[in-house]
This record gives C-alpha cells, sequence and structure tokens, in this order.
C-alpha cells in the first residue's frame, strides 16, 4: 500500500468540489473578476481546465519515457488561457469535465512502475510521476479558492494544507524570507510545529490553515498575528511583512523516487 490511492482519493474529491462550484457559475458571473490581478473567473476555469491537459502531457512522459514538455512554451500557456477565458460558462463547465476525465483515465492506466519515472514541469527540480497527484491537488484547491465563490482557506481539507504546509518549508526560499520563525497552532492553542531559522525578520504564529492562507498570497493575513522575540510585547501597529516568495520550486528536491507509504 503506498500514498497514491489516498492521493487519488483526495483528487477525486477537490475534483467534485471544483466542478459543483463551476457549475454554479453564470456567464456574467465568470466574466467578473477573481482573487487573481488582471484574471477573471474565466480565466481561472480555462487555466484549470487547461491544468488538467498539460499534467496528462507528464503522465505520458512518465508512461512512454518520451519527453513531452508539460507546456509548448510560457508564452503559449498563456496565450491559450486568454482565448479560453471569455468561453460561456457551459462550455466552461464540459472542459473541465472533459480534462478531469481524461486525467482521471490516465492516471488510473499508469503503469505501477512507472509512478517511479521522473519527469519535469516548467521549472526544476524533476520529480518523480507520483507527485504529479500533489501537484495537481495543490491547483485545484489554490485557484479554487481563486475564483471567490464561497470556497476558501478554510474549506481545505486538514492532509493538503498539512502537506503543503510541509512542501512549502521544504522549498523555503530562506535567502528571500521575510520572517525568522513560524509556529502553528491548533484551535485549542496548542503549538503543532514550530518552523525556527528561516532567515531574517519577525515570528509569526497562526492555525494552519490560516498560515497557508498567507504565505501562499490568498488572504491578507488573517489569523495570522507577530509574535514578539526578544521583547515583551508586540509594537502597537506593527505590522504583517508581505510573505516570503513561494512555489520557489514546484517540488522538493529530495523526494523519494518510490511512492511512499504516507507523505508528508
Amino acid at each position: 500500500m503506498t500514498v497514491l490511492l489516498a492521493l487519488q482519493a483526495e483528487l477525486a474529491s477537490a475534483t467534485s468540489r471544483l466542478l459543483a462550484t463551476a457549475a454554479s457559475l453564470s456567464d456574467a458571473d465568470l466574466a467578473a473578476p477573481s482573487l487573481l490581478p488582471g484574471w477573471t473567473r474565466g480565466h481561472v476555469l480555462a487555466h484549470l481546465a487547461q491544468n488538467a491537459d498539460s499534467h496528462l502531457n507528464l503522465l505520458t512522459w512518465a508512461k512512454t519515457g518520451v519527453k513531452i514538455p508539460q507546456y509548448a512554451s510560457y508564452e503559449a500557456r498563456t496565450a491559450a488561457i486568454e482565448a479560453a477565458a471569455a468561453h460561456p460558462a457551459a462550455q466552461h463547465l464540459t472542459d473541465l469535465e472533459d480534462g478531469a476525465t481524461r486525467l482521471a483515465a490516465a492516471v488510473r492506466d499508469l503503469p505501477q512502475d512507472r509512478w517511479s519515472a521522473l519527469v519535469e514541469g516548467m521549472r526544476p527540480p524533476e520529480h518523480p510521476a507520483w507527485y504529479l497527484l500533489v501537484r495537481r491537488l495543490r491547483e485545484i484547491e489554490l485557484h479554487h479558492v481563486d475564483l471567490a465563490a464561497g470556497y476558501g482557506p478554510a474549506d481545505w481539507p486538514e492532509p493538503f494544507v498539512l502537506r503543503e504546509l510541509h512542501d512549502c518549508r521544504a522549498c523555503w526560499p530562506h535567502a528571500h524570507s521575510t520572517v525568522s520563525e513560524i509556529t502553528l497552532k491548533n484551535p485549542s492553542g496548542e503549538i503543532a510545529a514550530g518552523w525556527p531559522g528561516l532567515g531574517s525578520g519577525p515570528a509569526v504564529e497562526g492555525a494552519p490553515a490560516d498560515m497557508l492562507a498567507w504565505l501562499t498570497g490568498r488572504s491578507r493575513g488573517e489569523g495570522v498575528t507577530l509574535v514578539p522575540v526578544g521583547q515583551s510585547f508586540t509594537p502597537e501597529g506593527a505590522a504583517l511583512p508581505e510573505p516570503p516568495p513561494w512555489l520557489t520550486m514546484p517540488a522538493p528536491a529530495d523526494l523519494p523516487t518510490t511512492p511512499p507509504k504516507d507523505y508528508p
């Protein structure tokens, strides 16, 4: 038993939630701004539909051993999103459903030994094919929030939050950090985890989902607070810094090649 079945189940559930939201949106809804600067909700759905096929490209690479880029180029990716953004709501939903179906079939049919094959997205490092399930889940859960259609960080499943926090720390940009330490707290207020030695800046604390929302730019820092370091109180009026650059790498550099039993 490996993590593959759990990730596939998570992906199926996340996809179902996204499709339910997409089905509730009208043409006017999709023309409205998303939470991403310069993108409408239609841009977000176009990206998510096309991102499914980009992951299909990488699964095909894993299956055949023949290198297929995730996207032809950044420019081609941007142009395709722009071309599809203004499609009617019904077309967006069909595109999402069809892409999800193709991707699910490719996941189902990939031979067990090919999940260890190395692939690479638009940026290094290369990573084993099993991590594509993590990357697709990241796209769905974060961009579902970006739709600003009733699904927020509080709705993220706990396994997703904890996995993304783990990978965020594993890829931490120490040279560009804006905080020195992060403390994650359970709803009861107990410390769940501490991340010392992150770099320069103040220390911050918060619940896992609130912290992930701030680190990924999906909130302004609601639920995240400054922590006094070397003093008895936080200066009045002190504000959170900007979060450090997020996702400087699409995958941690030291992933196990063979699908592990659990991840993280």
